[in-house]
């Protein structure tokens, strides 16, 4: 029997496509795991696998894929009923959301390489000055890549060149994929088996008396040891023991030392393991939060209209909270505007390491790193706090979804495709994992008031602000009229500029 799969291509392209697997794969790949597979001529892309069938295509022979690049699902079947929903909904492809929606460290694609053809009897005297200069490069370097030629010939268009070169049997192309995303890992070092007992320790201390810098590495890395009874970054060995990298790579070759490698994250908590205590709510959020947890009984969607100041964000902790406490993960969805540091700090401070934070300011690798933990649904990332693109993590067990400033324009995602609105997206994603979703705002979308009048949404309301500070009075200044008497001071009119100095006195 032969077996196929179809796959999500991470190009414009609408329909997915199919290729062939054999039996030993068959045993090994899941929908949501990526593939290497060639497309067109000689490219190789990341495709996704959507399903798998035995159903062989029609119109065109079925081509085998290049390789399996997981062990695992990176994808979950709900992300893949989201991106088809978006793809279907906002008029795009599905290959558009794919390349969307996952971090492009995860989306290799093969680059052209340019290889010496050793089996080619050349003649220099036939070669042009540029097709030369390539030619002798290979010669101290069997492969090149096109952005190398680029630079030795210091020219941006060098197909003419190549295309001559192939066509005089000098070189050929090659297809290569290249992992983009490695895991990051720190050296540590701890003294080898036969150095940890007190007698064997001292018998290699006094045969370091002529090489005082390994004799103090040593020493410095048994007190560091007794301490923490694990293995000792090499960076602070070094660092304590006032050495440099040969000392220790001495000691490594003499086998006094070994070395591990740990692999750690690249973005990590650093503020204490003591969290800070939730604050009590006053009587107006502790109203607002019980009417949210009312309508969450009724209403998947809840719109909490708190004035400016009335103290939302601690009403959004509280529900995390008892979230997070049944083992589920919560989605705090912000503006990008709004995903400032004073307030990632704040919920740091209550909820310490549970909180990831997933946005364009971290670099791509980061950001696989923030995937994988909550694809695997770890402590570390039961609390993402993003902008538009945490939409798209693997969530397993997503419980909450809160979408502060839902009024905001800078939720629609406008070039390139998918075109979505991040809040409408998150409220469909919250419906697929049967969470609840809570809409926040100090000024309301008008779709979203209507939802709430026609009893599509929930709703509760905050009127007052934080310590019952007052609300600011606003008054109307008719600036034309200021202009035409010039009372205006540049933007500034007078009655502004009266009450500036009162404040300032």
């Amino acid at each position: 029997m032969q077996y196929f799969i179809n796959v999500i291509l991470p190009i414009p392209i609408e329909k997915l496509f199919t290729y062939r697997i054999n039996e030993a794969e068959v045993n090994i790949i899941r929908p949501g795991m990526r593939v290497a597979v060639p497309f067109g001529k000689s490219k190789i892309y990341t495709a996704l696998v959507h399903d798998i069938h035995t159903t062989a295509p029609s119109v065109y022979e079925a081509k085998d894929i290049d390789q399996i690049l997981d062990d695992h699902p990176l994808v979950t079947p709900t992300q893949l009923k989201f991106w088809e929903w978006l793809s279907q909904y906002y008029m795009c492809s599905i290959g558009e959301v794919f390349r969307s929606a996952v971090p492009g460290a995860l989306l290799l694609e093969s680059e052209t390489l340019i290889v010496r053809n050793d089996r080619a009897v050349v003649e220099e005297n036939d070669l042009l000055d540029d097709e030369f200069m390539v030619f002798e490069a290979l010669q101290h370097q069997s492969i090149l890549r096109v952005q190398e030629i680029s630079e030795i010939l210091d020219k941006k268009n060098i197909i003419p060149v190549l295309n001559r070169l192939i066509q005089k049997n000098v070189v050929f192309l090659k297809e290569e994929v290249f992992e983009q995303y490695k895991p990051k890992l720190i050296r540590y070092v701890q003294l080898g088996k036969d150095y940890r007992s007190e007698e064997s320790l001292e018998a290699l201390l006094n045969s370091l008396n002529r090489a005082p810098k390994q004799c103090q590495v040593v020493l410095s890395l048994f007190q560091l040891q007794a301490q923490t009874k694990k293995p000792v970054k090499v960076k602070e060995l070094e660092k304590v023991s006032n050495s440099s990298s040969a000392v220790v790579k001495a000691l490594l070759d003499k086998g006094i030392l070994e070395e591990h490698f740990i692999r750690t994250d690249r973005v990590v908590y650093e503020g204490d393991q003591e969290n800070e205590q939730l604050k009590s709510l006053n009587e107006y959020q502790q109203e607002a939060f019980t009417r949210i947890k009312a309508s969450f009984e009724e209403n998947k969607v809840t719109l909490l209209h708190g004035v400016t100041s009335s103290g939302k964000t601690e009403v959004y902790v509280k529900l995390i909270e008892e979230y997070i406490n049944k083992g589920q993960q919560a989605l705090y969805l912000l503006p990008e505007i709004a995903l400032t540091t004073q307030l990632i700090a704040r919920l740091q401070a209550y909820f310490g390491e549970k909180v990831a934070v997933y946005h364009s300011k971290y670099n791509v690798q980061e950001r696989v790193e923030v995937w994988n933990n909550v694809l695997q649904d770890l402590a570390k990332a039961q609390i993402v706090i993003g902008a538009r693109s945490a939409l798209f993590l693997p969530f397993k067990d997503l419980g909450l979804v809160i979408v502060d400033e839902e009024h905001e324009s800078s939720f629609k995602q406008y070039d390139p495709a998918p075109r979505y609105h991040a809040r409408d997206a998150a409220i469909v994603l919250g419906k697929l994992h049967g969470s609840k979703i809570l809409l926040g705002s100090a000024t309301p979308s008008i779709e979203s008031l209507y939802n709430v009048k026609v009893g599509k949404y929930g709703y509760a309301k905050i009127e007052r602000r934080y310590g019952n500070v007052l609300m600011p009075d606003m008054e109307l200044v008719d600036i034309k009229e200021q202009s035409r008497k010039k009372r205006m001071k540049g933007h500034f009119s007078e009655r502004l500029m009266e009450e500036i100095a009162e404040t300032l006195d």
